[in-house]
């Protein structure tokens, strides 16, 4: 026996030897044959395996624009490096190699050449853009010789040493971990030695010794040399440039920004030019057009005798680009020239890098630019108003969400002109942002988790900082410009930010910064104009934005594609007009317990729960009927002959009585009843869980006068509304139906009441009973209840939580957990779960339609607003969705855009 469970145990154990054989095979087997490719070889269809920067690169290089020529090793390699233990199979090793080597010939030059060498940059570039996320290596293959010989060749000993310890920071920083802070405060203190304020003023002797101070940092740091070999070099850094693409900056960018399913980042080789060799050299960042407000005009940042990462680091203040034109109007009018060619080429505004090496322009990369929404309505709908683009392609270019940027309030006008301006910097991503002062980004982030609104203050920001600009209400820096990461990021994520306020000086040791000599501490609070760049003292109020022009434009166009109505969830007057200005079409959802909350209704409401028989319920009724019928008169008055569909009553009674003991004394004095029999109702009505207890239609049916009052407050309401010579039909929906007899018992109450007062009115007015599909049961017996209802709205909000056994307002503990173990991909309460409770919307619509083919269906819960949730909801086949008014233009665009998509 013994000796065959032996038997047996080899041969499991040798089959799984086996298995993991196969596996390492697998994992070191060759890429498909070609992973390595020059710029000529590739074009810009080619992102997926190029990455972004990689394609665009071989496009112009194909369109004869002028680009340093390279290679670039494509995502597929990322892909296997990961899963290959972080090395590479041979055959990547030896493309590597072969490219390399062609790069030399063209070039006529050597990597690490000791008298004339070849230097190289090493860039990311992933499929889509990641602005700052991950690593990049400049001036790679310079050593104690070459370094020399650089010199001698080009007679130009400052460049080259400059050049050198600009390599061995960012090799010692991307590459040997080496601190980055640590090589700074070298750089300082030197400079302070040296009495110079800026980097370009140290003598090559100067960078000499720095040099020598960055070597001696480096081997205490890591304990050997800084490596001489430049094709080791060339090796270690596109491995850190791999490593980079799960980085903790580049993970969390692709977590906020949803981005998914990408193999991992492409490396670009690229042959170095110099902006760093004096004043006819110099390097700068622009775009075809203003990335903050989409206006057509050329728009960037250089520096002169400068490298690219001095422009966005903001460690200098850059000149804006039209002054290129007053310094070298040869250089700026090809410069132009490129620009307009490649914004036509590529149909989308440009965000271009460029370098200029002794009066010769070179481009680096161009992609589409990171925009404002304001700036991506302005040039979707000036570049069709051109003929550039087709409508379809104006529709597509603004992502739905981004459009939350321009539904905000802005700065209060009056209150600016009241408010102390504190200083004015550069107008970065515009928008109003007020909050406390915090100069950490972590803790910008500790205290949003908290509940406090915070305003990023810092004197340039890096990648690192993304935890606490993602956090923080705005952004203010004292350096930088236009085209700095802080401002570069900001305006991606829709983030107010005034940049290069040099006012502003931060000191973060002391937890303190001045503005014009006024001392502000952590926690004091001001308001920034991103519009502007005006920073103002204190707390200023906000204003609703006024949409119309481009925006009017941009939304007309999506309602001539769009086939779903957009409707609002709204239940006040101000809500109403909101929505309505924002192009609702109706009201999908109107809670009516919303309106028992204010003054003295919330005690009339209270008194009508305490009564202690049907008669004292009535009563208290009584005197909130005309409450009611005020409310949906207004709203109805509000919405003319557009559809409004409310719904009964649906909270617990628990909620509108009051918990602390406070609070339950005065109101037992204000209603007159004693404590004693307060706290016995409250204690009477206690459920162990109330979002599956005594609620929705329950109500109705344990309480019958609720259901008929509001009944006859929403016939009453519609009634005038009817005389006035209006021609509506209100839609009375009925919550938490999950048996069609139900639904059938109210139902039978509402068109009891109606019908009664109608007849009375002696007048023909059209109204709608419908249901709420919110219970499971409800969905898979839908067949039952289209039966008694005449409409479907999906609260996708309960149906969420019954089907996943979620609760609501609890799952904040567990399912960024969750997510994080991509055991769920979303919070089901923010995006539809379309496999699961999409599955049960679609048996619904399906049963629901085999008994009454032209019931109405629509959505209400927040997902109707969420624009994945609605592209799926347009798949399904709803007729509208509702979402609070501040997501109407977006549901109205996510609309257009799946009618385009499918």
């Amino acid at each position: 026996m013994i000796k065959k469970i032996v038997e047996k145990f080899q041969k499991v154990n040798e089959k799984l030897s086996n298995s993991l054989e196969e596996l390492k095979t697998a994992a070191n087997a060759p890429l498909s044959s070609k992973h390595v490719y020059s710029f000529e070889e590739g074009n810009r269809s080619m992102k997926t395996v190029l990455g972004g920067k990689g394609a665009n690169l071989a496009e112009m290089s194909n369109l004869g624009i002028p680009v340093p020529p390279g290679f670039t090793i494509t995502t597929d390699v990322c892909d296997v490096y990961y899963r290959n233990n972080q090395t590479y199979p041979q055959d990547v090793l030896d493309q590597m190699e072969d490219k390399l080597v062609e790069l030399e010939n063209k070039m006529g030059k050597k990597l690490g050449d000791a008298n004339d060498p070849l230097l190289v940059s090493i860039r990311s570039g992933a499929a889509v853009s990641l602005p700052g996320m991950m690593d990049t290596v400049l001036n790679l293959g310079l050593n104690d010789v070459s370094v020399e010989g650089m010199a001698q060749k080009l007679n130009n000993e400052r460049f080259a040493y400059d050049s050198y310890r600009r390599f061995l920071q960012m090799y010692g920083d991307v590459v040997l971990n080496v601190p980055h802070h640590e090589f700074e405060k070298l750089l300082t203190q030197i400079k302070k030695d040296k009495k110079v304020e800026i980097d370009n003023d140290l003598t090559a002797n100067d960078l000499k010794e720095l040099v020598k101070q960055y070597k001696t940092l480096i081997k205490d740091t890591i304990g050997k040399d800084f490596p001489q070999d430049a094709r080791e070099q060339l090796k270690l850094s596109i491995n850190a440039v791999f490593d980079s693409w799960n980085n903790d900056r580049a993970i969390l960018y692709r977590k906020l920004n949803d981005i998914k399913g990408l193999k991992g980042t492409a490396v670009n080789v690229q042959t170095m030019v110099f902006g760093n060799m004096g004043e006819t050299s110099g390097t700068g960042v622009c775009f075809s057009r203003d990335p903050a407000t989409g206006e057509n005009i050329f728009y960037g940042e250089y520096l002169m005798d400068a490298q690219g990462e001095d422009v966005v680091a903001g460690i200098r203040t850059p000149k804006q680009i039209a002054t290129l034109e007053e310094q070298n109007p040869e250089v700026y009018k090809e410069l132009i020239g490129i620009k307009d060619n490649l914004e036509k080429h590529f149909k989308d505004m440009q965000d271009m890098e460029f370098t200029i090496q002794e009066g010769k322009l070179y481009i680096l990369q161009t992609r589409s630019g990171k925009r404002t929404a304001a700036a991506a309505v302005k040039c979707a709908v000036e570049m069709l108003d051109e003929g550039m683009i087709d409508e379809k392609t104006a529709l597509m270019r603004v992502e739905p969400d981004q459009l939350n940027q321009l539904l905000h309030p802005q700065l209060d006008p009056q209150g600016k002109e009241k408010a102390t301006v504190l200083t004015t910097g550069l107008p970065a991503s515009p928008g109003a942002a007020v909050g406390e002062i915090v100069f950490d980004a972590k803790k910008a982030d500790e205290l949003n988790s908290e509940g406090k609104k915070v305003m990023l203050v810092r004197t340039e920001t890096s990648p690192e900082d993304l935890i606490g600009m993602n956090a923080a209400q705005g952004i203010l820096t004292s350096r930088g410009g236009m085209t700095s990461h802080a401002a570069v990021v900001a305006r991606g994520m829709g983030k107010c930010c005034v940049a290069g306020a040099n006012e502003v000086v931060v000191d973060e040791i002391a937890g303190t910064c001045t503005i014009n000599g006024q001392e502000f501490k952590e926690g004091d609070f001001i308001s920034l104009d991103g519009t502007t760049g005006q920073v103002f003292e204190g707390k200023l109020k906000t204003t609703d934005p006024e949409l119309s022009g481009d925006f009017a434009k941009l939304m007309t166009l999506a309602d001539k594609y769009r086939k779903m109505n957009v409707r609002t969830n709204a239940e006040t007057p101000r809500d109403a007009k909101m929505a309505i200005k924002f192009g609702a079409e109706g009201i999908g959802l109107c809670r009516t317990e919303h309106m028992f909350f204010e003054g003295d209704r919330i005690n009339i409401m209270r008194e009508m729960i305490l009564a202690k028989d049907e008669t004292g319920r009535k009563e208290a009724l009584s005197r909130l009927l005309p409450i009611q019928q005020k409310d949906f008169k207004e709203i109805f008055e509000i919405m003319g002959e557009l559809p409004v569909t409310v719904r009964l009553l649906d909270p617990p009674l628990h909620e509108f009585l009051p918990q602390s003991k406070e609070d339950i004394k005065k109101i037992a004095k204000k209603v007159g009843v004693t404590i004693k029999e307060l706290e016995q109702k409250i204690e009477s009505l206690h459920e162990q869980n109330p979002m599956l207890g005594h609620r929705g239609c329950r109500l109705a049916i344990s309480y019958p006068e609720i259901a008929v009052m509001q009944t006859e407050a929403i016939i009453k309401a519609a009634i005038e509304i009817k005389q006035s010579g209006k021609n509506l039909s209100p839609e009375i929906m009925v919550p938490l139906v999950g048996n069609v007899r139900e639904l059938s018992f109210v139902k039978k109450l509402i068109k009891q009441k109606a019908q009664e007062l109608i007849s009375e009115a002696n007048i023909d007015l059209k109204y709608m009973v419908g249901t709420m599909i919110e219970v499971p049961r409800a969905a898979v017996t839908a067949n039952q209840v289209a039966k008694e209802a005449e409409f479907f709205s999906f609260g996708t909000n309960d149906l969420t939580q019954m089907t996943m056994g979620f609760s609501r307002d609890d799952v904040g503990s567990f399912v960024p957990e969750y997510i994080g173990e991509n055991i769920l991909e979303k919070d089901p309460f923010a995006v539809l779960d379309q496999t699961g409770v999409g599955m049960l919307m679609r048996v619904a619509i399906k049963k629901g339609k085999s008994v009454r083919p032209d019931i109405k269906l629509g959505i209400c819960g927040e997902h109707g607003g969420e624009p994945s949730s609605v592209e799926f909801c347009h798949r399904i086949g709803l007729n509208y969705v509702s979402c609070s008014p501040f997501r109407v233009p977006i549901a109205r665009l996510a609309a257009a855009q799946a009618v385009l998509k499918y």
